[in-house]
């Protein structure tokens, strides 16, 4: 058997015929275009039903931009918290071995597997009036549930392993050769985290926040479980549509739910180019010369 003719059984044996690629090719776009594209152009489609003026309408009301600024408010404290809470967790597991490493990386995939429902539930039960907390709160007129504070837990609850998630098997890919050679050079703590684990993880801990910031603004289960549906004062935005839904004002339902849906394309516009950008230079990394030991 000749050279060509192996080549040729070689990538018989690894390339699919045609007509499989392309009926493959088009249900995967055949199922992208059912179960997303057309949910998503109805969405604007309904909120444009009646003219940009019923448009525009539906965010001129006081509950609107309410739940909108309550929205903004939880992921400015959920993210940050979730970021710093994912770093730390992420350096340990990856960078160190520990009694108890298993179970806490256990504890970090635990919202993945639990219901939001039941995570609000949780909350409840905690710092409900006739919760375990509830009496000492009431005491010391200290709100949590039906109140800012517990829509803010119930959305750190849910989102806390996105950051983590992105990091850990970034760092252990990475090891600690580089942060053991800054130490030996005499570098500390903070300048090793500073000037070498931080710039190794830049694109992941960045593609982490994008995924933790759009799960806090589209949280629904647990938010609505703790938040007792307080219109102008407890009601994120998904909790405004369902309201405002079940009230049949569909087009400002539809109004509000496009800009969720809005702000869900613009995190997915940025996550694009963090991975564009994060590709852009493995690239040119990899295409870097290899240095030349100094005699």
């Amino acid at each position: 058997m000749s050279t060509l003719q192996r080549q040729a059984r070689a990538r018989a044996g690894t390339t699919e015929p045609a007509w499989v690629q392309w009926t493959l090719i088009t249900i995967a776009l055949g199922f992208l275009f059912l179960f997303l594209i057309l949910p998503l152009a109805a969405v604007f489609t309904e909120a444009l039903r009646k003219g940009i003026g019923a448009f525009l309408d539906a965010f001129r009301e006081p509950d609107a931009w309410s739940a909108i600024g309550l929205t903004l408010l939880t992921a400015a404290i959920a993210v940050p918290l979730n970021l710093i809470f994912g770093v730390a967790a992420a350096w340990a597991i990856a960078k160190y071995e520990f009694r108890g490493k298993a179970f806490l990386t256990t504890l970090v995939d635990l919202p993945f597997s639990v219901s939001p429902v039941v995570a609000g539930l949780i909350y409840v039960l905690m710092f409900g009036a006739h919760g375990w907390f509830g009496p000492w709160l009431q005491a010391h007129d200290i709100k949590v549930v039906f109140a800012v504070p517990g829509i803010v837990l119930a959305t750190i609850f849910v989102t806390f392993p996105f950051i983590a998630r992105e990091l850990i098997p970034l760092m252990q890919a990475q090891g600690t050769e580089e942060e053991q050679a800054a130490q030996v050079l005499g570098a500390s703590g903070w300048q090793t985290f500073w000037h070498v684990t931080l710039p190794n993880i830049k694109w992941g801990l960045i593609y982490g926040v994008i995924l933790c910031n759009a799960r806090a603004m589209g949280e629904f289960g647990a938010v609505s479980v703790v938040s007792g549906h307080i219109r102008g004062q407890t009601n994120t935005m998904p909790l405004h549509v369902e309201i405002l839904y079940n009230e049949y004002q569909s087009v400002a339902a539809f109004a509000v739910a496009s800009l969720l849906a809005l702000l869900a394309l613009v995190t997915l516009a940025i996550k694009s180019f963090v991975e564009w950008q994060f590709e852009r230079d493995r690239q040119a990394l990899a295409a870097l010369p290899p240095e030349r030991p100094t005699p």
